[in-house]
């Protein structure tokens, strides 16, 4: 069955279904889908253990994160099938981060996931540590032969210097994969979408990602330490962070050279991957200058 024919075939339809793609993801696919009683996203995808995707988590995380008021509600799941309310709105860019009224609306939406989910989670949960995220996409790239595989012993061995330097963590529910796309506006207040990633992570993951993900001027990240620690960032957290931003770069740039190899999305990994791999390099040499 295709994705649009289990899109077509849910059993939760009131009324013939009207079912259009949903464009912009790069590890699902997406649909909207509109009844004669409510209009919805439907997600498409199963497990992904190569990018330590497990749907359960993608579920309870969803739920929780609608109960903490960060996300849209569950409508419906099924194997492989997630249901979730339509947002009208549209997703954010990374230029959109450039305004600080955004910025501080998104931070104190993470903020508010990393405080308020766990209150509400439920069942087995996961935790999301980066680096051996990075560890086990390098041995996926190596079992591979992977045309990247010469670029990895010195990439490892940069990722082993950034984690003694992230060193003891505080702990939070972390969304894990703070990318603009992930931010929808409704024109009131924001939204945080797509939970694939979602377990237990220091902080700093977040913010070093939504940094890396969104061109966050030095004046930004300033701006984002000192609103989400309530406190102007000192050297010792300068420097964790900027380890842990350099280590969320990595993982975007790794999870793009999997994603090459392993993915049948039609999107432009290659050319994402690029662009990563320039991201986590100023990242890195920033940390090393730190």
């Amino acid at each position: 069955m295709t994705p649009l024919e289990k899109v077509q075939n849910l059993p939760i339809w009131r009324g013939a279904v009207r079912v259009a793609p949903l464009g912009g993801g790069i590890t699902n696919v997406n649909f909207t889908a509109e009844d004669d009683a409510q209009k919805v996203v439907v997600r498409i995808g199963d497990d992904i253990p190569l990018h330590q995707i497990l749907r359960f988590n993608e579920l309870s995380a969803s739920r929780a994160a609608h109960a903490a008021g960060v996300s849209p509600a569950v409508f419906h799941h099924e194997p492989g099938v997630l249901v979730i309310a339509f947002v009208e709105g549209r997703t954010l860019t990374a230029a959109d981060f450039a305004d600080d009224a955004v910025l501080d609306q998104a931070l104190d939406l993470v903020a508010r996931a990393h405080r308020d989910i766990p209150q509400h989670l439920r069942g087995p949960a996961m935790v999301f540590w980066v680096f051996h995220v990075l560890r086990d996409y390098a041995a996926t790239l190596r079992d591979a032969g992977s045309g990247y595989a010469a670029l990895l012993p010195d990439l490892l061995a940069q990722a082993a210097r950034l984690e003694v330097a992230v060193g003891q963590i505080d702990l939070v529910f972390g969304h894990n994969d703070l990318l603009p796309a992930n931010f929808l506006h409704d024109g009131r207040r924001l939204w945080l979408v797509d939970w694939d990633y979602a377990g237990f992570n220091a902080p700093l993951f977040d913010l070093g990602g939504l940094a890396a993900n969104n061109g966050l001027t030095a004046a930004q990240e300033a701006r984002m330490l000192t609103r989400y620690y309530d406190r102007a960032p000192d050297a010792e957290l300068w420097r964790k962070y900027k380890a842990m931003k350099a280590a969320a770069a990595l993982r975007e740039t790794l999870w793009s050279m999997v994603s090459e190899i392993h993915s049948q999305i039609d999107f432009d990994y290659a050319a994402y991957t690029a662009g990563n791999l320039s991201t986590y390099r100023a990242a890195y040499a920033a940390f090393e200058n730190a």
